[in-house]
């Protein structure tokens, strides 16, 4: 018996944490991170600087004319068009934000709350669809309003998403109605 109450008296005497290498493992978890983060960050700023050539965005004409539609939902991003991966990052194209989409005889007006707002033209408007992606961000079938774009010598692809998803179809009617008036004869 006495074996028996030797094993149970080391069991309560064993040292349960060691907390030097517990805290030591946790800072240094912390400080891993926190460089990953950095790193993520300096690549961000990277790609701002790599894409300085994109002009600055236009901004809201004084009279843009009558509203055609109106659309409350997100802005998922651009990115170079045809390319859903290549996110752009200048002046903000990048960050996602809530979107109150106005269109209109002069344009498609971007509000975005907490971002920087922009306008584009209708003559800088080259095409709308309903597609399932944009950098990073993935939906349904259709999820997504994709507006094509040309940007200085660039073509964007800008992705938004409506509160109510049925309202895309009327948005890439309506557009790509307005874009294929505007073209001339010979383009179409």
């Amino acid at each position: 018996m006495t074996p028996v109450i030797l094993l149970a008296a080391e069991r309560e005497s064993a040292e349960v944490t060691d907390w030097a290498a517990r805290i030591g493992w946790v800072v240094g978890l912390g400080l891993f991170v926190a460089l990953l983060y950095w790193l993520m960050r300096e690549g961000w700023k990277w790609r701002s600087t790599l894409q300085g050539d994109l002009p600055e965005l236009p901004g809201a004409p004084d009279d843009p004319g009558p509203v055609r539609l109106t659309m409350s939902g997100r802005y998922h991003g651009s990115t170079t068009a045809g390319q859903w991966l290549d996110r752009i990052v200048a002046h903000g194209l990048g960050t996602r934000s809530r979107v109150e989409l106005t269109l209109t005889g002069a344009g498609l007006d971007v509000v975005r709350p907490g971002a920087n707002d922009f306008f584009i033209p209708l003559a800088a408007l080259r095409e709308a669809r309903l597609d399932k992606g944009i950098a990073g961000k993935v939906l349904t079938e259709g999820g997504l309003l994709v507006v094509t774009w040309a940007h200085g010598d660039k073509l964007l692809d800008s992705g938004f998403r409506s509160d109510r998803a049925a309202e895309h179809t009327e948005w890439v009617e309506t557009l790509n109605d307005m874009i294929n008036k505007t073209k001339p004869e010979g383009a179409r």
